[in-house]
């Protein structure tokens, strides 16, 4: 187990308790968040977003439509960096509990797909014409109704198949419950195993290595950033899971209506769903010492073990510069508290 390297308020520390490993964790929770994106990183803060992705070198390309999803690019890092203005700065009612966890994910999905726009067409040829607005767009709709379809449709479907044989409304959401986390285990799994997104989860763990580091308040270099957890308890794995176990008690009042009542249910109380746990995972975040808050974690940190995967160091360094990028326009941790309104995000 390494030592926990010098800081000022004590905010790293080495663990080796099989959650993170023995690896160093951030005993404080700063307004940053991120995402892995085709060979880059994208990282928020409280007023700007950033992206930084690494180019593929023009032979890497050459016959080519784009960059092998298994191959590393060789380039130079690539930064942009834009300004953020969280609509919760301006209308007070969308502040309120759980409905500010609803508005930040659609916020931030928003960010995180238009990042995921700017890293595709990075990876093309200059000569290619780059992918339009539309077209991603369109792609971006259909994500998301098959994600819905898949984790709230198709278990409730499946269910009320036995509806008839099963003797409560209470064994009937036990039943689609259980399904439904199945569903979303089995997601997990098959994808973990796809060799196309081997490079994006080791950017997602140097995505998490590097917020880790900044909020242990150590100088940001890739050899510092790569002795920390490639789990955070912010991470949209764990929130998923969340979300999977919340929907079991957020419609376990709904009874046994008939069936398209219930499809309907699944999907009008996804955003409350998404909102509750959103809840949940920011005050994981918070109070991530805490030991009895660190046990209710430890299944979405085991999970996060199949969604990001220990990058190298060039890695980190496109996550640094994605960081840095933030970093030379404002200070989060020197935010007030209105100008953190809005953060709300994973990391």
């Amino acid at each position: 187990m390494p030592d926990a390297p010098p800081s000022s308020d004590g905010a790293a520390v080495a663990v080796g308790d099989g959650a993170f490993g023995d690896a160093l964790i951030a005993q404080r929770d700063a307004p940053v968040g991120g995402q892995a994106i085709l060979e880059g990183v994208m990282m928020r803060g409280v007023s700007t977003w950033a992206v930084a992705i690494r180019k593929p070198l023009p032979e890497q390309l050459e016959g080519k439509d784009g960059l092998d999803p298994e191959e590393a690019a060789r380039g130079e890092i690539e930064v942009q960096s834009f300004p953020l203005t969280s609509v919760l700065k301006r209308h007070r009612a969308l502040r309120l509990p759980i409905v500010r966890g609803v508005v930040a994910l659609g916020e931030s999905l928003a960010i995180g797909f238009k990042a995921l726009g700017i890293s595709a067409n990075a990876q093309l040829p200059e000569d290619e014409e780059p992918i339009s607005g539309g077209l991603w767009a369109g792609t971006i709709v259909v994500a998301l109704l098959l994600a819905v379809g898949l984790f709230f449709v198709v278990p409730v479907g499946l269910t009320s198949l036995i509806k008839d044989r099963l003797d409560s409304a209470v064994l009937f959401w036990l039943v689609e419950g259980v399904l439904r986390t199945a569903i979303f285990l089995g997601y997990l799994v098959l994808i973990s195993r796809l060799r196309d997104l081997r490079r994006v989860f080791e950017y997602h763990g140097a995505e998490h290595k590097t917020i880790s580091c900044y909020e242990a308040g150590l100088p940001l270099t890739p050899e510092n950033a790569q002795r920390f957890s490639r789990l955070h308890p912010r991470c949209g794995t764990s929130f998923l899971l969340i979300v999977m176990i919340v929907a079991i008690f957020v419609f376990a009042p709904i009874g046994l209506p008939a069936w398209y009542w219930l499809v309907l249910t699944r999907i009008v109380g996804v955003p409350l769903i998404a909102g509750i746990s959103f809840e949940i995972i920011k005050f994981a975040g918070r109070n991530r010492r805490h030991a009895s808050v660190r046990a209710v974690m430890w299944p979405g940190l085991q999970l996060q073990k199949l969604t990001t995967r220990e990058p190298d160091l060039s890695q980190l360094a496109v996550a640094i510069a994605a960081m840095e990028a933030v970093l030379a326009i404002e200070d989060p941790l020197a935010a007030s508290a209105e100008e953190r309104v809005g953060m709300e995000v994973v990391a």
